[in-house]
């Protein structure tokens, strides 16, 4: 059985059982690989975002699954490109519109798709840091 659930990250707490699993299986690989630190973590994280993207302060899972954003694309010991934070950038300009909607950003309609994942991405983080009570 992987890790204990209420050691994961409150953001995965508040997500649905798939996100739990999925997260708490690929950590529990990576450790047996890397040990148990960051790496393993965000070897996790890599893995989530691949089946889920980040919903205000939860995950959700994808209507398609594949690499979240460019960087998760190039893979390897040094991906480049832009990590998207959790929000599914690869998906269309409609589907980051409707998030957009679902969080309540501010001027969505006139945004280009990385202005709305860039606007996402800072609605999630408001969402998390206020379930947080930071």
């Amino acid at each position: 059985m992987p890790e204990d659930y209420e050691d994961l990250p409150s953001t995965l707490q508040r997500s649905p059982e798939s996100a739990r699993k999925t997260y708490a299986e690929a950590k529990e690989s990576a450790e047996g690989t890397y040990g148990k630190g960051e790496r393993a973590s965000r070897t996790a994280y890599s893995a989530l975002k691949h089946t889920h993207e980040k919903v205000g302060d939860h995950w959700e899972p994808k209507e398609e699954k594949g690499p979240s954003d460019s960087r998760a694309e190039s893979g390897g010991a040094n991906p480049s490109g832009e990590p998207g934070g959790g929000v599914d950038a690869n998906a269309s300009k409609e589907h980051l519109y409707e998030r957009a909607q679902q969080l309540g950003v501010e001027g969505r309609s006139k945004m280009d798709k990385d202005e709305l994942v860039d606007a996402i991405q800072k609605a999630n983080d408001r969402e998390t840091r206020k379930a947080r009570g930071d």
